[in-house]
């Protein structure tokens, strides 16, 4: 029976993108069923249907199920309905369990199922794009998918770099993989960092830090696997900081005059236009911003401990 609907499920995928390949071709080169993550994609009528479905069982799952607390809600809700028109939002946070997302956005007055509203969010290829049925479901779900090991010039990371050019919202996990244990924010990957360098309006970016996903869905649960179903009566807890201010032009300056130190090996990056920053200040500004919201995110974390539950 599972074997018969995915078929029929990738007869639809494929009957879903005739007439749209070509154009899918001129939107990027070696881009995962692009097509079926345009808002026009049938009318935006399967789009809307899966933020409605996953949108509900996170808002079951989150809000009835579990306790979720929230600290700073507002700043969220705000810039996600209300920002300058033109001004993309990239929300960063720590990966807890492979359901932070959609889970995150299902506590009570947040408009998960709003096809609209909702976040773009980078995926990890190898495990939501692993077949023909899963790469078209999460891209309905405004999901972008990332090879991890794939540096940060890789195609899709163009792709993200479009949205937020776009001024659209995008989430990213810039710790790179799930981390449950209850310890120090790690070294970030540089990937959410160039975004916000390369995006030509420079993003609103806003730090969340949670805790208890990891019980809703952990990942050694019994004899070593997840549970088929997330767990229920747990105590969730998502604390959203304040905007991260970064003064682009002067940590510029900064990474320039990083330039004629060759130590580093090179990866083959392209120069940083227009600012004509070459791979060594990259790297240097890229980590600069990395370690900033690390630091950020590890004050919510800490602050997360003295957290008092409240009603929101």
């Amino acid at each position: 029976m599972a074997n018969t609907f995915q078929r029929g499920f990738s007869l639809l995928a494929v009957w879903a993108n005739r007439g749209t390949e070509r154009e899918g071709e001129k939107m990027g080169e070696g881009r995962t069923m692009e097509w079926a993550a345009r808002a026009g994609h049938m009318a935006g009528i399967p789009r809307r249907a899966i933020f409605t479905a996953v949108g509900t069982f996170a808002k079951m799952v989150t809000s009835l199920l579990n306790t979720t607390t929230v600290h700073n809600a507002d700043s969220l809700l705000r810039l996600v309905r209300s920002r300058p028109p033109g001004v993309p939002l990239l929300t960063v946070s720590n990966h807890m369990s492979t359901l932070d997302d959609p889970l995150m956005w299902g506590f009570r007055g947040f408009p998960v199922t709003d096809a609209k509203l909702a976040r773009w969010v980078l995926a990890a290829e190898d495990i939501c794009f692993k077949n023909t049925v899963l790469s078209y479901l999460f891209r309905l779900g405004k999901c972008i998918p990332i090879t991890r090991g794939g540096g940060i010039y890789q195609e899709h990371m163009n792709e993200a770099l479009e949205r937020l050019t776009d001024g659209e919202w995008l989430h990213t996990f810039p710790e790179g993989k799930v981390f449950q244990e209850d310890a120090p924010i790690r070294r970030l990957k540089w990937g959410t960092a160039s975004l916000i360098v390369r995006a030509p309006v420079t993003p609103i970016v806003l730090p969340i830090y949670h805790r208890g996903f990891e019980k809703v869905m952990p990942e050694d649960y019994m004899f070593g696997r997840r549970p088929p179903v997330p767990l229920i009566n747990r105590n969730i807890n998502i604390i959203i900081g304040q905007p991260i201010e970064f003064d682009l032009p002067g940590l510029m300056e900064i990474a320039a005059s990083k330039s004629h130190d060759q130590s580093s090996p090179k990866l083959g990056w392209p120069s940083l236009s227009p600012h004509g920053l070459d791979e060594t200040a990259q790297k240097h500004l890229y980590s600069t911003i990395s370690e900033k919201i690390r630091i950020i995110m590890e004050s919510l974390r800490q602050f997360g401990k003295t957290f008092s539950k409240e009603s929101y």
